[in-house]
């Protein structure tokens, strides 16, 4: 399988005032096509950040980060919004959706925005709500969706334009159990049978083992789990 990330030595510090606070130091990983990865650890070790770093949100202040390949790290702003925008998905703790469009039209989004025709991301849209079992909804408004109606709607924008790698960052920290579980099992299906690569980062134990791998944050490193 081919490499979708190679992060090497990668750190985060962030200056406050006149102290300097570290989030991350020096962070190893690869992250294979096809794989699925948890990364775990206690609130405030780091993971959302190494998580941003790996989206081109935010850039290391130490190490490199490689996607597909290519420098991520060194990249500008307008650069790595065009490879965020055709090569990742992402799923938050809460979705994002707006509330004045409807789902199909929130799920197309990311096409619009990367300029494809709106027919065509439209087209794209109702083909990833079917993915995570959503047609039947796409003509709603969001506003009239389940928690986890929100959250499949989310997952289908992520996975719009078929990219690289779906980054979800605690994607069921927000429902019930229930509704989490139903979350869970439509983002493994993504993975073991449509080949999504997925990078998660979760509170949930019971997501996490059922990863190819789960990591541990402590004190801005990384660590088998």
């Amino acid at each position: 399988m081919s490499e979708v990330y190679r992060l090497q030595g990668v750190g985060k510090a962030y200056e406050q005032g006149e102290e300097t606070i570290t989030v991350l130091s020096g962070v190893d990983l690869t992250v294979l096509g096809g794989d699925s990865l948890a990364i775990v650890g206690a609130s405030g070790s780091g993971k959302s950040t190494l998580l941003q770093l790996m989206g081109t949100l935010d850039v290391p202040s130490s190490g490199s980060i490689l996607f597909n390949g290519a420098d991520i790290s060194t990249l500008g702003w307008k650069e790595r919004a065009r490879i965020r925008n055709r090569n990742m998905g992402f799923v938050f703790q809460f979705h994002h959706l707006l509330p004045e469009f409807s789902t199909r039209e929130n799920v197309a989004m990311p096409g619009i925005i990367g300029g494809m025709a709106r027919s065509l991301a439209l087209e794209k849209a109702d083909a990833a709500l079917s993915r995570v079992g959503l047609a039947h909804r796409r003509h709603h408004r969001v506003t009239t969706l389940s928690g986890g109606e929100r959250q499949r709607a989310a997952i289908a924008r992520a996975i719009l334009l078929e990219p690289a790698v779906v980054l979800a960052d605690e994607p069921t920290g927000n429902l019930d159990e229930r509704t989490g579980r139903e979350v869970n099992d439509l983002l493994l299906h993504l993975n073991k049978d449509q080949g999504v690569t997925l990078v998660i980062v979760t509170h949930n134990a019971e997501l996490a083992q059922c990863m190819h791998r789960t990591l541990e944050l402590r004190s801005g490193e990384l660590y088998e789990a």
